[in-house]
């Protein structure tokens, strides 16, 4: 049986999702919520295998109640469903840890086969956010690569710097700022390029074209 927690600020939205379900033989809905809050204090409460998962909620958003609840209960699904179809929101709640993502609009078909490929372990992203998210990758390879991340010119100094080999203290005194300033940069560089050390951030910049 899959027990369902439907989290959503909207109690029109949450009566609709429920008639969607009502009569289906292995569904019960066991609880609603109207906020992230909600959600994890019902889980204390209530038995639920699966949460369908807004994003835009007041007190604690989605994105935030998906990371902390499958943190605390990991073998809990959750299912994003969103009036958003925009990358960012969409790779965040993944990220979060929602094993599937569709859109406000969906059918009753199409819900169910969600609900019930999420439950499987698999996961479940409807067509119109595949597609959103296949043009997304698709704009970015087409771009050319140094387009593809956007570095300050002094993120672009210290990053030539850090490739020809200078220490932290010698990129400071070179650039006239502190060391903290120049760790600070280097964090940030990290973080735009996806690399785990310095030495993943020459490879990285070179692939891209950053330095030479």
């Amino acid at each position: 049986m899959v027990k369902i927690i439907i989290a959503d600020d909207h109690q029109m939205f949450i009566d609709g999702l429920k008639s969607l379900l009502v009569g289906q033989e292995d569904i019960s809905v066991t609880g609603e919520a109207h906020n992230g809050k909600e959600v994890l204090s019902l889980m204390e409460k209530e038995e639920a295998n699966l949460v369908i998962m807004d994003i835009s909620m007041p007190e604690m958003d989605g994105i935030d109640a998906t990371r902390l609840l499958i943190k605390k209960y990991p073998a809990t699904k959750v299912l994003a469903l969103s009036m958003h179809n925009d990358k960012h929101f969409i790779a965040n709640i993944l990220k979060a840890g929602a094993s599937g993502y569709i859109l406000k609009n969906t059918g009753k078909e199409e819900l169910l086969q969600a609900i019930h490929q999420v439950m499987k372990g698999e996961s479940y992203i409807s067509h119109e956010v595949s597609q959103k998210l296949v043009n997304s990758f698709m704009n970015k390879r087409n771009q050319p690569m140094d387009e593809q991340v956007k570095l300050s010119k002094r993120e672009l100094d210290i990053l030539q710097l850090i490739a020809d080999e200078f220490t932290t203290q010698e990129i400071a005194d070179k650039l006239c700022i502190s060391k903290n300033t120049v760790e600070t940069h280097r964090r940030n560089l990290l973080f735009k390029l996806n690399a785990r050390n310095s030495a993943g951030l020459v490879h990285i910049s070179l692939k891209k074209g950053l330095i030479k």
